[in-house]
């Protein structure tokens, strides 16, 4: 069995387009295991509940944005190891010094294709 047959990756963000258009992607690399949330209050409630191997997160999101999520996660002994990508049109250096303080794998900058985001996925999880 192959990475990408075993990957579990969780799509948080509150735009349903956007949740699809990284969906699309990760099916196109041969990612199957997809979970999706909306928001990051509940997509943490779930991980906490059933952790997956990543994480691909917007960074705006009303109520616990993207970085809120990555901090909830590292703090919980059950989430702590998760990988974690965040996606955002907007990095600057710093957000980047933020995200990395609170131990961010790696940054996905919107608009991205599917190679981009599958580089960036390999350099968290390996060679999918």
């Amino acid at each position: 069995m192959s990475l990408k047959d075993s990957l579990t990756v969780m799509v948080v963000d509150d735009m349903s387009t956007s949740r699809g258009i990284v969906t699309n992607c990760l099916e196109e690399m041969g990612v199957w295991k997809i979970r999706t949330e909306n928001d990051g209050k509940a997509a943490f409630q779930s991980l906490a509940a059933q952790p997956v191997h990543l994480v691909l997160s917007d960074l705006n999101m009303p109520g616990l944005d993207g970085l809120g999520l990555l901090k909830a996660l590292r703090e919980n002994k059950s989430t702590a190891k998760i990988g974690f990508i965040l996606v955002t049109g907007s990095p600057n250096p710093q957000l980047i010094q933020k995200a990395a303080a609170l131990g961010l794998n790696n940054m996905i900058k919107k608009p991205f294709t599917t190679e981009s985001m599958k580089k960036s996925i390999e350099q968290v999880v390996g060679r999918l």
